[in-house]
């Protein structure tokens, strides 16, 4: 249940105009239940408890927050912290399922056999399956709702000299940039901004080929930042290049001639140089810089008084072109590029690059609150900006730490304990819950898709389901409206002879005011039950099993890892090699199957230990990290040796901390 609530705006009068603007939404953009995002947003944002997990390299303002959009712009206005630019990749709605391939580790039993066939092995040859990390399917109306309560945070928390930037894909941005236009002004949308993606798609042959993303810009104000950019690599300005920088003077330095002629009349540059008429308007500087450009080489002259000046524009000191809002020059992330982190709809540091350098300056706080791989976190880094990386998903959180600490960055890491993050992220506990609700049935004819499903119970029969769609986190909270849809409405509706319904919740509002509502308004005899989702999932989530022991040597201490069980990932293994086995049935074609070595070293991807404390916020004294290809990371520090099971630390180790090749964590004392 959250703490309290946070107002959007500061003041009622403030509000009102963003309330009287969401009257005129609602005729524009009519669609399906879009008056319970104004409820809650009168209602405020949630503000949850958020606990401190870790805090890397020095202090600093620095923060990665898991939990989701709303949640976290409601901490960060309790904290007073304003931010000045916002890049936010939200889904696009495209009804895409996104996965990460995870890939075995070699094991370090086996690592001088490994190191001897190194050169024949190839990457793919590595055993890998997928896990799905979030599923992009909405329909129209639900995804509206959510962007719309979305931006109405961000903008909450948005400097007054701030920009947003929105990056979408064809399937809603036209939609997308309505609610832009309400929450931000139609006055403070600067630009759409095309970013071609890739030159060309194969597989377009009913339809010219899509090749683009696009950037909405809006700024906050009349004040924002704006840096202009140049660029000397898109194809227009290498063809310009080579168009224009034609001459030299037998040095070899290239250069284009640039006229000298003023486009307004201007009489006090109308004057002769170096024995040269003004042409009719006048010349583009005054007397004292032409004199200066001639004493520099940097005038071409003419043979005679009736002839043209012009400026000499040498290549190697060309800025290049201004960018425009068509952005051709920066691909996809390329496979093999070190940025590539294998994690879906990774976006390149070059966009974020430019993003950054435009509509910011240094020591400017960037956020990100769909934050993935964490590019916008890094390249903020890089730029020495301050950054804030917000997203729900575990693998978001670990891929991101990891990269940051490659980039010796100091940051710190939150999480808001919300409830959503019931699993390791909103996707896979919704499979999950699939899969523990006692006696589920998923498709039961008499019931709508609004119920997740049935049981069927010995003297009560069928027995409706309700979920909240953790995908959707506007339904995290179970509240009035929600039930009052329940009671007065899918209950009405139910073609069976339901005497009971189950509705489970993540949180909820106030459950004596719930209870008390279903009992006065419930006009039917079907029961309602509450169940607490969280309940369910703490009993079946079982920790992986490790086992270590630790010697002193007489450079510190030695931990080696004998024994590492994950029986959600052999469960996943497992279910890999059945597919796999059917598949190779069908296509006769022959199938690898993985298998594990008895002490399962290649399900860990990293180890931490804590030298400094026992409980509470984590400290990584020293840690190593093992890539897909066996080498490893040493404290953010690539090497190219092999893992041999052990870890190293000069202090005795407190607790120890394994990551497997999924994500999940288990931490033991020593």
């Amino acid at each position: 249940m959250p703490v309290k609530y946070i107002p959007y705006y500061p003041s009622t009068v403030e509000g009102q105009a963003i309330l009287d603007n969401i009257i005129r939404t609602q005729r524009v953009l009519r669609y399906r239940e879009n008056d319970k995002v104004y409820d809650r947003i009168k209602r405020g944002m949630p503000y949850y408890e958020v606990e401190p997990i870790e805090t890397v390299g020095k202090p600093s303002e620095n923060l990665v927050i898991r939990g989701e959009c709303v949640s976290a712009c409601a901490y960060l206005k309790e904290q007073g912290i304003k931010v000045d630019l916002v890049y936010i990749d939200p889904p696009f709605a495209s009804g895409a399922d996104y996965a990460k391939k995870v890939y075995l580790r070699r094991n370090p039993k086996l690592a001088e056999k490994v190191a001897a066939i190194e050169k024949e092995m190839d990457i793919d040859e590595l055993k890998a399956f997928e896990e799905k990390m979030y599923g992009d399917i909405w329909n129209k109306e639900d995804y509206l709702n959510w962007l719309y309560e979305n931006l109405i945070a961000i903008k909450s928390i948005l400097s007054d000299t701030g920009s947003i930037y929105l990056h979408l894909d064809w399937h809603i941005s036209h939609y997308a940039k309505v609610l832009l236009d309400e929450v931000f002004g139609e006055d403070n949308f600067v630009n759409e901004i095309i970013w071609r993606r890739k030159l060309a798609t194969s597989y377009a042959s009913k339809q010219f080929g899509i090749t683009n993303d696009t950037i909405f810009w809006y700024c906050n104000g009349e004040e924002y930042v704006f840096n202009a950019e140049y660029s000397l690599d898109d194809e227009n300005t290498q063809n310009y290049l080579a168009e224009r920088f034609v001459y030299d003077d037998g040095d070899g330095r290239k250069y284009m001639k640039s006229p000298l002629v003023n486009s307004l009349y201007r009489q006090n540059l109308k004057y002769v140089f170096m024995g040269v008429e003004p042409p009719e308007n006048g010349w583009l500087y005054k007397e004292e810089r032409m004199q200066e450009l001639y004493d520099n080489n940097e005038l071409v002259m003419p043979e005679n008084g009736k002839g043209r000046i012009y400026r000499k524009i040498y290549a190697d000191s060309y800025q290049g072109q201004l960018i425009q809002n068509l952005w051709l020059d920066i691909p996809i992330v390329n496979p093999m590029a070190k940025e590539r982190l294998d994690y879906a709809t990774q976006k390149p540091e070059a966009l974020l690059k430019r993003i950054i350098s435009a509509s910011s300056n240094e020591d400017m706080l960037i956020a990100d609150f769909f934050g993935g791989s964490g590019v916008t976190a890094k390249t903020a880094n890089d730029l020495n900006r301050k950054f804030i990386h917000i997203d729900i998903g575990i693998n978001s959180i670990q891929t991101v730490r990891d990269r940051l600490i490659e980039a010796k960055a100091d940051f710190q890491i939150l999480e808001i304990k919300d409830g959503v993050s019931l699993f390791r992220n909103p996707q896979q506990t919704m499979d999950k819950l699939a899969t523990i609700i006692p006696g589920l049935q998923r498709n039961v004819s008499g019931i709508s898709n609004f119920w997740f499903g049935a049981v069927t119970e010995a003297k009560l029969g069928t027995v409706p389901v309700y979920v909240p769609n953790l995908l959707n986190t506007q339904e995290k909270v179970l509240d009035i409206p929600t039930i009052n849809t329940i009671i007065n409405q899918e209950l009405q509706n139910l073609e069976v002879n339901a005497k009971k319904v189950i509705v489970y919740y993540i949180d909820i509002d106030d459950q004596k005011a719930v209870e008390k509502f279903i009992k006065e308004n419930n006009a039917t005899e079907i029961e309602v039950e509450l169940k607490d989702l969280k309940n369910l999932l703490h009993e079946i989530v079982i920790e992986d099993i490790v086992e270590f022991n630790t010697t002193k040597t007489k450079d510190g201490y030695e931990t080696e890892i004998t024994k590492f069980i994950s029986d959600r990932l052999i469960q996943k293994i497992n279910e890999f090699n059945q597919k796999g086995n059917l598949q190779s049935l069908t296509k006769g074609k022959k199938f690898e199957p993985i298998s594990i070595s008895e002490e399962g070293l290649e399900l860990i991807e990293l180890i931490s230990l804590d030298c400094e404390n026992s409980e509470g916020q984590w400290h990584s004294t020293t840690e190593i990290k093992i890539d897909k290809l066996g080498y490893v990371i040493k404290d953010g520090t690539k090497t190219k040796e092999f893992w041999d099971g052990k870890i190293t630390s000069d202090k005795k180790p407190k607790r120890i901390k394994i990551r497997n090749i999924s994500g999940d964590e288990t931490i033991k004392g020593f």
